[in-house]
């Protein structure tokens, strides 16, 4: 037999609503054998980890009696309330899945106002609430218009047993996945934020950086970020991004001065290829779509590549090589160079429309010599973390150490200090890091001979001292080495310089 609740049928004439609610509730609670397929079930199966939390609703109590008995039944842990004032009551004092509401609570009343008019309050006070509205003299207009004011579903007096508990059900699964995606963006949200890259620092010219960093993340902005190499150029980018409203979109980073002049467009627009079997390759720039791209040592772009970067940056627009397809992308660029880019512009090497598209703010990350004041404090940040990287006992340096670190040149920066660090806490065999654990040069005791050096710290000492006669231009140090700039960039990242 149907599992309906038989009390006022469906074409039956009710002189009032409470006449056919006690008519409707009395046979739902008499019906044993005739009204439910539900009676004696085991409770319905569920992802959650708890019974079902539900909010009854009704001015009739002989109706919230019979749902209570019929919840309690099915697993359901319901409460009860008869007013809109004690369900706005109810739900701020304890958290329920599910709200089910009769639409009217005045005697006599039939317009469904009273419900549909608390829907908007609910609606404020708790969106992921899932409410189920339910009414003996409901109509699909009803039913539609508390469905636009927020209600996910609704149950027509006489209730359907069996439709009745598989709607709370669904709703309760909706409410908790709901709740459950808010927490953990809010988690997210949080661990980006504990994980945003630290500007350390206590310099008043980092403080500088730090506030120009704070005004332009909240925009769209294109930045352009200078310094000498190992200044924390990607890490300003970085903590930009993560400031900005792209932070839960992607941010590409790419090395333009590691890339071949053919690989150039591949690699930043894409590749279509042939063939039934041939997968296309996707670009940097779809790749950042909706997020950030970062383009590294950007000065070193060919002009060629930089006239096809000028037209992406002015039309949002791009075609894969091998593809008549036009792709829209919507995306933020970074850039960071280490040379005089103005420099460059006026000596015809770097177009000025592309700089304009690409410098929208500048940011000037400060030498480490410029920042002294912010050596010791680099210096213990970077301990602790390679403390806890290797489990090493190391807590701090000694007065000397920490007087060494401060009258260094630092020609590699901050790079440079954090890799001095990590050697340090490697070497150190007590929990204080001494000077000779750092191994740095004494600044008076001039370069070592290279007779005496491994070849690999004679290249790097040959690199240094090309990058200084060439003022930091990767390319022009590439030629006075006799090597190529993606050769000369891949030795730069193997020595940290």
């Amino acid at each position: 037999m149907a599992s309906r609740s038989v009390g006022a049928a469906h074409g039956g004439a009710a002189g009032t609503k409470a006449e056919s609610e006690r008519s409707m509730s009395s046979a739902s609670e008499g019906r044993g054998s005739a009204s439910t397929s539900t009676a004696g079930r085991r409770p319905p199966t569920s992802s959650t980890s708890s019974p079902p939390r539900i909010l009854v609703a009704d001015d009739q109590p002989d109706v919230l009696q019979a749902l209570r008995l019929l919840l309690k039944n099915q697993g359901f842990m319901a409460d009860a309330v008869t007013s809109p004032a004690a369900i706005l009551s109810a739900l701020e004092q304890k958290d329920y899945d599910v709200l089910l509401m009769d639409l009217n609570y005045t005697r006599d009343t039939t317009s469904g106002n009273e419900g549909l008019d608390l829907l908007n309050h609910l609606r404020t006070q708790d969106p992921h609430l899932s409410v189920v509205v339910m009414t003996a003299w409901g109509s699909v207009q009803g039913a539609v218009e508390a469905v636009k004011r927020g209600a996910k579903d609704y149950i027509e007096k006489p209730w359907d047993n069996d439709r009745l508990v598989a709607t709370l059900m669904t709703q309760t699964e909706l409410c908790r996945a709901l709740r459950r995606t808010e927490r953990l963006e809010g988690e997210n949200r949080m661990l980006r934020r504990e994980g945003q890259p630290d500007l350390v620092c206590e310099s008043r010219a980092m403080a500088q950086v730090n506030e120009l960093v704070d005004r332009v993340a909240p925009s769209n902005a294109n930045v352009l970020i200078t310094g000498e190499h190992g200044t924390g150029k990607e890490v300003v980018a970085r903590r930009i991004h993560a400031q900005s409203g792209r932070a839960d979109a992607p941010l590409v980073t790419v090395n333009v001065g590691g890339i071949a002049e053919d690989m150039f467009d591949s690699e930043l627009f894409g590749l279509a290829r042939s063939g039934e079997a041939a997968v296309d390759r996707v670009g940097c720039f779809e790749m950042a779509d909706g997020g950030t791209l970062f383009l590294d040592e950007v000065s070193t772009m060919p002009l060629a590549q930089q006239a096809k970067l000028l037209r992406v940056l002015q039309s949002g627009e791009l075609q894969r090589t091998g593809s008549p397809k036009t792709r829209r992308v919507d995306v933020r660029v970074f850039c960071a160079t280490n040379t005089d880019i103005h420099k460059e512009v006026s000596e015809g090497r770097f177009r000025e429309d592309l700089l304009y598209r690409l410098n929208t703010v500048e940011i000037t990350v400060p030498s480490l010599r410029e920042r002294r004041d912010d050596v010791p404090v680099l210096a213990r940040s970077f301990l602790r973390d390679q403390a806890e990287r290797y489990n090493s006992p190391v807590k701090d340096f000694s007065p000397d150490a920490l007087n060494a670190l401060l009258e260094h040149p630092w020609p590699g920066n901050v790079r440079e200090l954090e890799h001095a660090v990590e050697r340090a806490v490697l070497m150190a065999e007590a929990d204080e890091v001494g000077v000779a654990d750092l191994g740095l040069r004494q600044p008076n005791s001039g370069l070592p001979v290279l007779e005496t050096m491994t070849l690999n710290a004679a290249e790097k000492v040959l690199i240094q001292k090309a990058l200084r006669r060439c003022d930091g231009n990767v390319t022009q140090a590439a030629g006075v080495l006799g090597v190529s700039r993606s050769a000369l960039y891949r030795r730069l990242q193997r020595h940290g310089i």
